[in-house]
């Protein structure tokens, strides 16, 4: 299975520019976050990939979009791999407000507010982890899978720290590899 983390959205620009966090809830990729989208969908497109899954996030949802429309595949949604609830970009964007923007993708399973009210410590993302991973040691189909998330749940399941638009797959077991990184 892989795991994508989403095209650089407006925060990632500014937080990257000034280490302060702008206010910017549920933002939107920039050009070069589509760019980078649209690099890691050619990178997937070989890997025999049947089923893609992504976080609710504004960001994800347009990286995902971009992999659907590249790969032939529809996108399913799963709040368990969204993003650490930290930053004012974590606080999300209504379910009944989500399926006006994509009316195509299925939010019955998303509660209207599907993000936490407060901060998420390092210790409930590890929990959260720690069910994705359990789900993963019982399925049997999940090696065909792109799941579309963050810097946050990423770095929590697999220790890895990765930018926006990098692939990684994770195999069985505690190995994860970086397969595709954008260019600088």
């Amino acid at each position: 299975m892989y795991l994508l983390r989403h095209g650089q959205s407006e925060f990632n620009v500014h937080f990257a520019a000034t280490r302060i966090d702008p206010g910017i809830e549920d933002p939107a990729l920039t050009e070069i976050g589509r760019d980078q989208a649209r690099a890691a969908a050619e990178a997937l497109s070989t890997r025999g990939l049947t089923r893609i899954v992504a976080s609710p996030y504004r960001r994800t949802l347009e990286t995902a979009s971009v992999l659907a429309e590249r790969l032939g595949l529809p996108v399913e949604i799963d709040s368990l791999v969204r993003e650490r609830c930290w930053f004012v970009c974590d606080v999300g964007t209504p379910a009944s407000l989500l399926r006006t923007q994509w009316p195509t993708l299925d939010f019955d399973r998303l509660g209207e507010r599907w993000w936490p009210a407060q901060g998420e410590s390092e210790a409930q993302l590890a929990a959260r982890c720690g069910v994705f991973a359990s789900r993963l040691h019982r399925a049997t189909d999940w090696g065909e899978t792109v799941y579309v998330s963050h810097w946050g749940f990423i770095r929590g399941l697999t220790g890895l720290a990765v930018g926006n638009g990098t692939v990684v797959e994770l195999r069985p077991g505690p190995d994860a590899s970086v397969v595709h990184a954008p260019e600088p």
